[in-house]
């Protein structure tokens, strides 16, 4: 199976002239962002202190000054927090609870690809892989699949997807989104044909919006049900998956080239768009109101898609002979709340907090659900478990019981631990889009 990994590093070759302009401006950002981490490291646990202080202004103080100073300012809290106060744990609860919200309204940035280096279809799909996290497997792509093939390759950095469009219109490649996975695109001989994945799309964030269908009917005996549908796909970046995706109707419009308005049908509120972590696409169906007036195109089409999109992803270790084993990651803490006996069975009682959790835990739990979660035995070998159920649900977290057959020993051997792998943030993301030039029957 041909797959590209990340690599370490990745050189970028500068011209002399744009180094020499640019290198002051790098050089003061580094040494001020230098500046800003020495800073923190020596005045937050001098913050953490004074919470403690016997003035209450003082006090108040360092609360707002560990706010103002922001998530980063995190990474330099001391190691033992033990002689605080309840008063001081109350404020310094405030501030972590402060910085997750900052973190969770941080609006997702795009990352941008660069291929300006890449002349074959292998170093393309390198460097997309070295930006990107995602893998590609092109065991099903046959002979199109050359990864010595030439690439013309764009001057302008590109975001995810537009950049895999690039990639696979010049190799005559598609993606089978039944293959792969979370992290994996498999990649297929084109249909003979396919238009074009860059001029049939339009880009936006993490994601990838084509309309497949355009459907239009007249019912004459019930004018109030005529109509023109549109189905659409849309892709997200594979190691990305949004929770919660909706398309607000009050925020689509279009116009068609016969200068008349498109108007979204009165359907309810939003469109709800399913996700899945293991298919990076899905599709929905868009009804717009039957136009009064023939036309080609629909010249314009605008909306805005909302979600919660996931930060990194952390591996959770904890240790099954230790009371109660908690870890935290960023937002997120998961804890070992029990160890009980499921006769023939071991249910291992979890805990899942997320600080901030907002929407991602109102009705779109199963991201949750869907993390993986496994016994590492002392010598490496991994258990999977049978099954799971869930003891608790609120507002910030989960309670989840996973089954495990321990064999004769009942219990987790020495030495082993149960493996959580998840998302350990979440941002809130809102992005407008436009497609243009549709076809219409």
């Amino acid at each position: 199976m041909h797959r590209f990994h990340v690599a370490h590093q990745r050189l970028v070759p500068i011209a002399v002239t744009l180094l020499a302009f640019f290198l002051p401006a790098l050089t003061a950002s580094h040494t001020h962002a230098q500046e800003s981490a020495e800073t923190l490291e020596l005045e937050v646990p001098l913050w953490i202190a004074e919470l403690d202080a016997d003035e209450a202004q003082t006090r108040r103080a360092a609360e707002k000054k560990l706010i103002d100073a922001g998530p980063d300012a995190s990474d330099y809290l001391p190691a033992i927090l033990d002689d605080l106060s309840i008063e001081a744990r109350e404020r310094l609860n405030r501030v972590r609870a402060e910085w997750a919200k900052r973190k969770a309204e941080t609006h997702v940035e795009t990352q941008l690809i660069r291929l300006q280096n890449a002349k074959t279809l292998g170093e393309a799909l390198e460097a997309i892989s070295t930006v990107s996290e995602v893998e590609f497997d092109l065991d099903s792509a046959g002979a199109a699949g050359d990864l010595t093939q030439t690439i013309q390759a764009p001057r302008s950095p590109l975001n995810f997807w537009h950049a895999v469009d690039h990639v696979l219109d010049q190799a005559k490649l598609d993606i089978n989104f039944y293959g792969g996975d979370r992290t994996t695109l498999m990649l297929i001989a084109r249909d003979e044909n396919r238009p074009s994945r860059v001029e049939s799309a339009a880009y936006v964030g993490i994601y990838r919006l084509e309309p497949t269908v355009v459907t239009a009917r007249r019912v004459l005996r019930s004018p109030e049900l005529s109509s023109m549908n549109l189905n659409l796909t849309i892709e997200w970046q594979p190691n990305r998956t949004p929770i919660g995706l909706t398309l607000p109707i009050s925020a689509v419009n279009g116009k068609l080239d016969s200068g008349e308005t498109l108007v979204p049908q009165s359907s309810g509120d939003k469109i709800d768009i399913a996700t899945n972590s293991e298919m990076a696409q899905s599709e929905f169906f868009l009804p717009m109101q039957l136009p009064s007036r023939p036309s080609e195109r629909i010249e314009r089409l605008a909306g805005t898609l909302t979600a919660m999109i996931p930060g990194r992803r952390e591996k959770f270790a904890l240790d099954l002979n230790a009371p109660a084993a908690s870890q935290t990651e960023d937002q997120m803490t998961v804890s070992i709340e029990a160890i009980r006996d499921a006769d023939p069975l071991r249910e291992i009682r979890v805990g899942v907090e997320l600080d901030s959790a907002g929407r991602s835990l109102e009705s779109h739990r199963q991201w949750i659900f869907e993390n993986e979660a496994y016994v590492l035995l002392e010598d490496e070998t991994r258990m999977d478990h049978l099954g799971y159920e869930v003891f608790r649900q609120t507002d910030s977290g989960v309670g989840i019981g996973y089954l495990f057959d321990f064999g004769a020993a009942g219990s987790p051997p020495p030495g082993s631990k149960l493996i959580y792998e998840s998302p350990t943030s979440v941002a809130q993301d809102s992005v407008d889009f436009i497609l243009n030039d549709i076809p219409t029957p």
